[in-house]
C-alpha cells in the first residue's frame, strides 16, 4: 500500500531527544523549546513563537489572547477542518462561514465583504492544502473593517505570497506539527506574532497563568503547554527546512509529469507570485469518474493506494445543526466548497514518496474511470 503520507525523521531528531533524555530535561522546560520557537519564527521572519501542544491550541490561544469574546463574530472558510469552527465557538464566540475560490481552495477575499457585520471581529483564513491564501487582499478588507487577521497555518509550512512567508501577515499565526505535515513534532503547534506583549500574554496563558507569587491566579490560563523532546524533534526538523519544501515542490512537479494530457483530472493551481507547498496533492475529479469521489477511492484502495477525501465544509456539518446561538449558520449556499467535498480528493504525498510511486498512484487513478 502506497500510504497517503508517513513522516520523515532523517536529520539531528535522535541526536536532541537523546539529549533530552540524557539531561533529564523532557517536560515542559528545557533549551529546544526556545531554540523551536526562535527557529521557526526566524524562518517566517516574525520577531515572537509561542510553542503550544497543537495547533488547536494555538489558535484558541491567539484568539482568547487577542480579546476574541462572546458575542463576535469570526470569519472562517466553509471549506476547512472543522477545527476553524470549534476554537472560535471554544472562544465563547461565532464562526461566520465564507465560501472558497474555486482556484487555490482558500477562502475567497471576494465573498468576505458581504458576511462582515457590526459583531464581526476577525478573519481567520486556513492556507489550504499548502497554497496560501490572498493575504494581500484580506489584510486590506481587515483594514478597511477594523478587523484582526489570524492566519491558520497548519498546512503551509514554507508557503509564500509575494515573496513573504505564510505567517507572518497576520496579528498571530498559527502552525501544526503533526505528524503529517511537512514538519513535524509529532503533535505540536505553535503562534507567531510581531508584538511582544502579545506574546507575553500567550505565554502566561499557555501556563495555567502562572504568575507571582504562585498558585495565586489572576487570569484564566490553560495548559497547552509543548514538552522539550517534542520541541528537540522540531529543532531538528526546521534545520532541514528548506530541503523539505522543496522536496514538496519536486513531488508536485512530478504528478503535474504524470497527469500530462490526462483529461478530467484537476490538478492544485498555483497563483501568480504565489508559493504553493504542496501540503497534500489534491485533486478534482471530472464527470468520467462516474463511481464517484467515494467509489474512486475505494477502488484505489483496492489497487494499493491510500488516498483521503477532502474536507467535509462546515454548513454540511451535522454537529452544527441545533440552536445554540454560538454555532455558524448553515442555510446558505456554498456552492465552491460543495463541488470540492463532492469531487475531491489528496493522494499519497508524503516526503518519502519516489518518482515511481507517483507514476503508479497516476496510472492507478487513471484506471478508475467508468
Amino acid at each position: 500500500m502506497i500510504p497517503v503520507w508517513e513522516p520523515v525523521l532523517d536529520g539531528n531528531e535522535r541526536k536532541y531527544v537523546l539529549d533530552c533524555l540524557e539531561t533529564n530535561w523532557i517536560s515542559s522546560l528545557g533549551s529546544y523549546i526556545t531554540r523551536f520557537e526562535e527557529s521557526v519564527a526566524r524562518y517566517c521572519g516574525v520577531p515572537y513563537g509561542v510553542a503550544t501542544s497543537s495547533c488547536t491550541t494555538a489558535l484558541h490561544l491567539a484568539l482568547t489572547a487577542l480579546g476574541v469574546a462572546p458575542g463576535d463574530e469570526v470569519l472562517i472558510p466553509d471549506f476547512t477542518l472543522i477545527v476553524s469552527a470549534n476554537t472560535v465557538i471554544q472562544a465563547g464566540a461565532r464562526p461566520v462561514l465564507v465560501d472558497a475560490d474555486p482556484r487555490t481552495w482558500c477562502i475567497d477575499p471576494a465573498r468576505l465583504e458581504e458576511k462582515i457585520g457590526p459583531r464581526t471581529r476577525a478573519v481567520m483564513p486556513v492556507h489550504m492544502y499548502g497554497h496560501p491564501c490572498d493575504m494581500p487582499a484580506i489584510r486590506e478588507i481587515a483594514r478597511a473593517f477594523d478587523l484582526l487577521v489570524i492566519e491558520d497555518c497548519a498546512e503551509a509550512h514554507g508557503a509564500e505570497i509575494g515573496g513573504r512567508k505564510a505567517g507572518s501577515f497576520g496579528e498571530a499565526a498559527c502552525f501544526s506539527f503533526y505528524g503529517n505535515k511537512i514538519l513535524t513534532t509529532g503533535e505540536g503547534g505553535m503562534v507567531l506574532c510581531s508584538d511582544a506583549a502579545l506574546a507575553e500574554k500567550m505565554r502566561l496563558l499557555r501556563n495555567q497563568a502562572f504568575t507571582q507569587p504562585r498558585f495565586v491566579h489572576r487570569e484564566i490560563g490553560f495548559n497547552y503547554r509543548i514538552t522539550n523532546l517534542q520541541a528537540a524533534i522540531g529543532l531538528a526538523q526546521t534545520e532541514k527546512v528548506e530541503e523539505k519544501v522543496e522536496r514538496k515542490r519536486e513531488i508536485a512537479r512530478w504528478y503535474a509529469e504524470a497527469f500530462a494530457g490526462s483529461e478530467d483530472v484537476e490538478l492544485p493551481w498555483e497563483a501568480p507570485g504565489a508559493k504553493n507547498v504542496y501540503w497534500m496533492y489534491g485533486v478534482k475529479l471530472g464527470d468520467s469518474f462516474r463511481r464517484g469521489r467515494d467509489g474512486v477511492m475505494a477502488a484505489m484502495k483496492e489497487k494499493g493506494v491510500e488516498t483521503r477525501a477532502f474536507f467535509c465544509p462546515m454548513h454540511r456539518q451535522p454537529v452544527f445543526v441545533g440552536d445554540d446561538p454560538r454555532f455558524p449558520e448553515t442555510s446558505g449556499e456554498y456552492p465552491v466548497s460543495d463541488d470540492l467535498w463532492k469531487r475531491g480528493l489528496y493522494l499519497p504525498s508524503g516526503l518519502g514518496l519516489t518518482r515511481g510511486q507517483v507514476e503508479e498512484v497516476a496510472a492507478r487513478l487513471a484506471e478508475c474511470r467508468d
